[in-house]
């Protein structure tokens, strides 16, 4: 598809090179529509429509209250830019369906004459546009004066809510009416859409495309510490933007990062809203890796997030990464006690592997190992004899159960019963450590405030990935993120190399709260084999708690070598559990909040067509939400 794709646009330029017809154009076009019918492009022509005014009704159009006014958005553009991209930004505007914005722009010692006249010029059209003229800015540490001139603005802005804006980013039709409508609610004090970034064209015909689309997922706190993951369009209560400091100099290139960081700083979740659509498109040369709005922007994002960090009384240290920010979180004080449960037949040849990294290759101090054995297996001399070599180790305690068929739910909720640890984690036997630090890992994220249960960087031997965190829905109940991607990709948006929030992790290697995994119920034992991990990644987030996968913890998972492949060998059960599953959890697996409803849930990441949509329908798609261990 790639080849026939690139050679239909070199087919395409020596038509237009050679001053072709109209009527080659057109069946270029059509040429090129059938060649790549998924396309961003071919998404756009079938989905991308704005919200038609009657289907929110007259005053819900706006999000206002019946018989009121909708809340004001005063849009702050804190650098004029170059002219062509101030008048873009402006004829944008001049386009909503929602009439009563206002657009603010600074004009400073700095701007180049040639946007001053631009400006006047879009000015002098529209009572809507204000010009401010800001005074050069004494602190040295705001070099280019932004965060100077957005709090001038900020100053002269007398609206509800503000957002900002760069010369050049031009919003959707309905941009303005969708993100009033969004923040209408008394509870939401942030609203934040998906973007896409506009490049020159290919075809002379064309002015600029549409490309890149970030589909982001709902507001994600770990994902925040390494990107900026809501960008723009995102709209702020004024009030609580000059609460917490307005923009601060001193971060060049990442003064929006360090305002949505402390923004948000103690914010329920219910008071940010995520819009699922495309409602900003950005100029592409300005969307740097990390979301920053410099490409020298990584520093100081660092010491914004290190800020923020030790303002919520978390230690670490913030590393340049593949795709934005890697967190490496400090150790805590005192270690949490781990109980390591592993599962297993007492193979040999299959669990040697992860009883010599956990017990000789893992630097983890505070921790105790049960073996889960059945009775079958003391039986065996070959299994009895590598069995009691474990139990030689002081950490290890054997715990044998009857024998019947194989319950993993049953055998690790007998298992954590038994435990002494603050920590549970549930750990395959047909695993190996990379590295040592792996267990401390996931025992400090599962120390952070807010989060019960942590999920690791999981590949195949062949060093492609097998598991970067579970997805609600994929393939009909759950799936891993970055299957047999190469190991060290960054995948979408930084996807596969960044920390973040998921809904679900797999008990291959995950470490959980004892008191919540207790709290909840432990692991379903009607679910014996398949999704008990998505089960309770559900029961434990339905209680509040936060689960974080990350990629500081890596193994190698030698996929279901110990039991065989539940899709396969099990296959009747499988269906079973999948019905059970939908059946419980329907709603919530087609729901997935890290994820996006404009994203396929046959192929993860690919676009959807269609995308799924909200109940309501008014915000376009909307929140989503085989598994083998």
């Amino acid at each position: 598809m790639r080849v026939a794709s690139r050679d239909l646009r070199r087919a395409i330029d020596l038509l237009t090179a050679e001053g072709g017809a109209k009527f080659a154009r057109r069946v270029a076009r059509r040429l090129y529509r059938l060649v790549v019918p998924r396309s961003y492009a071919a998404w756009i022509r079938r989905y991308d429509r704005p919200v038609a005014p009657q289907r929110l009704g007259s005053d819900a159009r706006c999000g206002a209250p019946p018989g009121g006014s909708p809340p004001t958005i005063d849009l702050l553009m804190p650098e004029a830019g170059d002219p062509a991209g101030l008048a873009a930004t402006a004829t944008s505007l001049q386009r909503q369906t929602a009439p009563d914005w206002r657009l603010l722009i600074a004009l400073g010692p700095a701007t180049p004459p040639a946007a001053l006249r631009a400006a006047s010029t879009v000015a002098e059209h529209d009572r809507r546009i204000r010009l401010v003229r800001t005074a050069p800015e004494p602190d040295s540490a705001d070099a280019d004066g932004f965060a100077a001139a957005a709090n001038r603005l900020l100053a002269e802005a007398d609206g509800s809510f503000v957002a900002l804006l760069g010369a050049g980013d031009a919003l959707a039709p309905d941009a303005v009416a969708a993100m009033q409508r969004a923040v209408a609610r008394p509870d939401t004090v942030l609203a934040f859409s998906d973007e896409d970034v506009l490049r020159r064209s290919r075809l002379p015909w064309r002015r600029a495309v549409r490309a890149d689309p970030w589909f982001k997922p709902d507001f994600n706190p770990a994902l925040m510490l390494g990107c900026d993951a809501v960008g723009r369009l995102a709209v702020l209560r004024r009030d609580r933007v000059v609460a917490v400091g307005g923009i601060r100099p001193g971060f060049c290139g990442a003064e929006e990062y360090d305002l949505v960081l402390r923004y948000t700083r103690g914010l329920p979740a219910a008071a940010i809203r995520h819009v699922p659509r495309i409602l900003c498109h950005r100029p592409a040369e300005v969307r740097h890796p990390g979301g920053w709005r410099r490409v020298d922007g990584a520093a100081a994002a660092r010491r914004a997030a290190a800020e923020h960090l030790a303002a919520i009384g978390t230690v670490a240290t913030l590393e340049p990464g593949p795709a934005g920010n890697r967190v490496v979180l400090a150790a805590p004080r005192t270690a949490p006690r781990v109980s390591v449960l592993v599962a297993t037949t007492g193979r040999p040849a299959v669990a040697a592997r992860c009883f010599h990294t956990l017990l000789k290759g893992t630097d983890y101090q505070a921790l105790e190992v049960l073996v889960l054995v059945s009775e079958a297996a003391t039986a065996d001399p070959e299994r009895a004899a590598f069995l009691d070599g474990l139990a030689a180790d002081a950490r290890v305690r054997l715990v044998v159960g009857p024998d019947r068929p194989f319950n993993y739910s049953e055998v690790n909720n007998r298992g954590a019963a038994q435990a002494t640890g603050d920590v549970l984690c549930l750990l395959n036997d047909d695993t190996e450590a990379l590295r040592p630090d792996w267990l401390a890992g996931l025992a400090a994220r599962v120390a952070q405030p807010g989060v019960a249960a942590a999920g690791a960087m999981l590949l195949y031997p062949d060093g492609t990935i097998q598991h970067a965190g579970v997805l609600l829905g994929l393939g009909g109940v759950a799936g891993h993120v970055g299957h047999r991607e190469p190991r060290g990709s960054a995948g979408p948006f930084g996807r596969l190399a960044l920390e973040q929030d998921v809904a679900a992790v797999t008990a291959a290697c995950m470490a959980v709260r004892t008191e919540v995994f207790r709290a909840v119920g432990g692991l379903d034992e009607g679910l014996p084999l398949a999704y008990n991990d998505v089960d309770l990644c559900l029961r434990i987030r339905r209680a509040g708690w936060r689960i974080v996968w990350t990629p500081a913890a890596e193994l190698v998972h030698h996929e279901s070598a110990s039991l065989g492949r539940h899709d396969t060998a099990h296959a009747i059960r499988f269906a079973e559990d999948v019905r059970l599953m939908r059946h419980r959890w329907g709603p919530d697996l087609d729901a997935d909040p890290y994820y996006n409803a404009n994203l396929s849930l046959d192929r993860a990441y690919a676009l959807a067509f269609p995308p799924r949509q909200r109940s309501g329908g008014a915000d376009g798609p909307g929140p989503v939400g085989a598994l083998t261990r």
